[in-house]
């Protein structure tokens, strides 16, 4: 892509900027219709997950980004590693508790999944755009 004018190129950041905001945008309807639909409330409580989720790369990881993807022997990049999969996994568990204790339906576990595995590939998107343009947002 090096041969592509410069507003060229910077069209196509915007079109994958745009669909960023896109998959953000339906996670977080699929997750208010989840309870919004089926009205029940309960199901919000992910969004405590989502919100705990980043909090372990901004405080602790620093502005070494690439060093979560690498085995380390620093101890705050394996606490990193392991808050943020502990956020992770409670952003599934929450909604299947919540289904096996009876509180939610079938409806809206499974919006509720699917709202996180939009969030996930967003993330993913996130970061594999960042590393073909050279540079990082952590």
């Amino acid at each position: 892509m090096g041969d592509l004018p410069r507003y060229m190129h910077s069209c196509l950041q915007t079109g994958k900027l745009a669909a960023l905001a896109i998959l953000v945008s339906s996670g977080i309807v699929l997750q208010i219709l989840a309870c919004a639909l089926y009205n029940n409330w309960w199901p919000m409580l992910t969004v405590i997950m989502y919100v705990l989720l980043p909090m372990p790369l901004l405080f602790f990881a620093g502005s070494d980004g690439s060093s979560l993807f690498t085995e380390s022997d620093n101890s705050w990049v394996n606490a990193t590693k392991f808050l943020t999969g502990a956020s992770a996994v409670g952003s599934i568990a929450i909604p299947a508790i919540l289904k096996h204790s009876g509180v939610i339906g079938w409806g809206a576990l499974t919006m509720e999944l699917s709202s996180f595995f939009v969030f996930v590939m967003a993330i993913l998107c996130c970061i594999r755009m960042n590393d073909n343009d050279g540079y990082s947002m952590i």
